[in-house]
């Protein structure tokens, strides 16, 4: 059973059931049709940033009974960025608890209950807990919306309320909060006094509500900014770390940048994670300059920078990186490590060994963390014993949203996969996951969707053995110049490729729905076979019987197992592209997150 946060208080005053509360959470949910007219809109009248956000979520919480002033005393740590995010305050929020501090934590999307989101001390909202909460938000919102004629909130907005509800009620030290999209207009902007922000790692992403250049995301990023609040960054591409720290400066905010995690001071201790991964390292220095920050203002601490332990800096100062300083140094404490060390955070670089099949686990959605991902698993599953005969390597991948194809599979092109297996982000057709329903993308659609990622890798493969590597040391794996005075990066310049999307679209609507776990042959250019299998099934549970041979789940039918994986000894899957596939794969193999 997954451990949660409970009271006896909550559970005698609940009368109406979780899932009735999931329900009628999922009602909320903005449906296809109205995402698509949404998309249409935006690619006519370009990106389409919801101004209104803050101002409504300020409205909404105060007909819940929680003020700005509120919120004000929540003692906020504000963290927003493409990649790294939820790692980064998971970091934090386990830093604190170890402290002794009551934690609230506040993160998106969750992986397989909606729960997850809402965290006390570390543990997702018992049920009760979570449906008492809820209807109080629920009904109070009914209650206005009758009044004033007005809507109910869409299902992150609701959620991003019910969390600051939480967290002010439960009376939480620290509240860290993950942004949901971008910064600046974003639901939980309505925070006006964090003790500190911090804004990790930036890439392409969202870009019909962000802006098409990473310049534009920057600016989204950093607009969680406030006057005289600390802000810390890490290194970041392109342009975008001038333009954070020019939006620090007319904002009124200090900003740092997080030093390389090698630089603190470790005493005795050596350094241990508890989220796998090297890409890990930058959030942790971030998690440990926020929690740095926000003890001394909440302690009154003096700054450790002068401990013993610490390796002298050359000239005696930190450096300096597009005119943003390095943030001090310090000595990392016995309770600074604990909370990095204890700190889980599954579905992000996570390795599930379930008897022959290794599952590597990780959300990553972008060109570049799909990159670092890639380097990850090659890494573990070099690291796994392989005396009882040879390794074979599977792909389980999905995509979603405006993100191309082709774009985000390059990186895995070369990772020496022996089969490749698409499939949506659906768990089964028996309806019993709903936690995980999805009512803004129809089936057929996520269907078709896997056949075009599916196709694309084809198609990169096919490049990729005719041709070999072919990135360019002027440009990052998303397309972003590492140098470059221009200050507009347009979408096209960046060289992402959208024939393959375009191309698909009609091809496989019909036919390839009929007949969907249909095997493509495609040209393997890192292994002697000329040739892997790809395929693309309809659901979790049919991937999961076909990739483990029957063993986790009835093989689909019409399928033959091919040789290379019916008699395998030892399989590592890879799973990744998209968080929700994570969190529905997690929901099958271990939906106690344990």
């Amino acid at each position: 059973m997954m451990k949660c946060f409970t009271s006896s208080l909550h559970a005698s005053r609940v009368t109406k059931s979780y899932e009735e509360a999931i329900d009628a959470l999922n009602g909320l949910q903005s449906n296809a049709a109205v995402i698509e007219k949404k998309r249409q809109d935006r690619e006519k009248n370009g990106p389409n940033v919801t101004h209104s956000n803050v101002p409504e979520t300020k409205r909404l919480s105060e007909l819940v009974g929680v003020t700005l002033d509120d919120i004000d005393k929540l003692n906020v740590i504000h963290v927003s960025g493409t990649k790294g995010k939820g790692s980064t305050c998971a970091f934090c929020e386990s830093i604190l608890r170890a402290h002794g501090y009551k934690t609230g934590f506040y993160s998106s999307p969750h992986l397989v209950e909606v729960r997850e989101r809402i965290r006390l001390n570390g543990l997702p909202l018992s049920k009760d807990m979570f449906t008492d909460y809820f209807w109080q938000c629920y009904n109070k919102l009914i209650e206005g919306k009758d009044s004033d004629g007005g809507s109910m909130p869409s299902y992150f907005k609701f959620l991003t309320v019910m969390a600051f509800k939480v967290f002010v009620q439960e009376k939480v030290d620290v509240a860290v909060i993950e942004v949901g999209i971008g910064g600046q207009y974003d639901c939980t902007n309505i925070v006006r006094k964090p003790v500190v922000c911090g804004i990790t790692s930036l890439g392409i992403d969202h870009v019909s509500i962000l802006g098409d250049t990473i310049e534009k995301i920057a600016w989204q990023k950093a607009g969680i900014m406030k006057p005289g609040c600390p802000a810390v960054t890490v290194p970041q591409p392109g342009d975008s770390l001038q333009v954070i720290n020019q939006r620090a400066k007319e904002i009124g905010s200090s900003l740092t940048l997080a030093p390389p995690i090698e630089k603190y001071g470790w005493s005795s201790s050596s350094l241990e994670l508890g989220i796998a991964g090297d890409v890990q390292y930058n959030n942790a220095s971030l998690a440990l300059q926020l929690c740095h920050t926000w003890l001394k203002k909440m302690k009154g601490q003096q700054d450790l920078t002068k401990n013993g332990v610490i390796p002298p800096q050359p000239h005696g100062q930190s450096e300096n990186v597009d005119g943003i300083p390095e943030a001090n140094i310090f000595a990392v404490t016995d309770l600074y490590h604990q909370g990095l060390k204890k700190c889980s955070w599954p579905g992000r670089s996570q390795t599930l060994k379930q008897g022959r099949i290794t599952y590597f686990l990780d959300g990553a959605h972008t060109p570049r963390s799909i990159e670092v991902c890639g380097e990850w698993f090659n890494k573990a599953s070099s690291r796994e014993n392989k005396e009882n005969g040879r390794i074979v390597r599977v792909l389980l991948f999905n995509s979603t949203g405006e993100r191309e194809s082709r774009k985000i599979l390059k990186p895995l092109a070369g990772c020496g996969f022996d089969c490749a297996v698409f499939c949506p982000n659906i768990v089964s057709t028996s309806g019993d996951h709903a936690d995980l329903t999805n009512n803004m993308v129809t089936m057929e659609k996520q269907m078709l969707r896997c056949q075009q990622n599916k196709e694309a890798f084809v198609q990169l493969l096919q490049t990729a053995s005719a041709n070999g590597p072919s990135d360019s040391d002027e440009h990052d794996i998303e397309g972003i110049p590492r140098k470059r005075s221009k200050k507009e990066y347009n979408l096209k310049e960046l060289d992402i490729d959208s024939d393959v999307n375009e191309n698909l679209t009609k091809s496989y609507a019909q036919n390839e729905l009929n007949d969907f776990a249909n095997s493509t042959s495609a040209p393997h250019p890192f292994s002697h076979k000329a040739t892997i299998p790809t395929y693309a099934f309809p659901t979790i549970v049919d991937t999961l019987g076909f990739v483990s041979c029957g063993e986790a789940g009835p093989i689909p039918s019409n399928v033959d197992l091919p040789e290379i994986l019916s008699t395998a000894s030892t399989v590592h899957v890879l799973v990744t592209g998209s968080l929700h596939l994570v969190g529905a794969m997690l929901s099958v193999l271990n939906p106690d997150l344990n």
